[in-house]
């Protein structure tokens, strides 16, 4: 019996190696995706930052879609004509 109870304390400690180790190949695998992935999008983020438009150019568009007056938008919003002449055209970055 004692020899039994041996065997089967090693075959359980075999189980949970094997267990513990499966989980971190599991885990590596799934990271090294991850990273192919990131890797792969790299020429989506540039494409973005590309396209990515700023807030002056976003305020004029919308702007003019809605036909107001610069000075219309500085009176809204408190500032002088020239800010958001500015901001439109990028000159003040704040």
């Amino acid at each position: 019996m004692d020899n039994m109870s041996t065997m089967i304390v090693m075959a359980v400690g075999l189980l949970l190696c094997l267990a513990i180790w499966g989980g971190v190949i599991y885990v590596a695998v799934l990271a090294v995706k991850a990273l192919r992935k990131y890797i792969r999008s790299e020429d989506m983020r540039k494409e973005r930052a590309e396209t990515r438009r700023s807030l002056g150019e976003v305020l004029k568009t919308h702007r003019i879609r809605c036909k107001m007056t610069q000075e219309f938008v500085a009176e809204a919003l408190g500032v002088s004509r020239q800010a958001v002449s500015k901001w439109e055209t990028g000159v003040s970055q704040s």
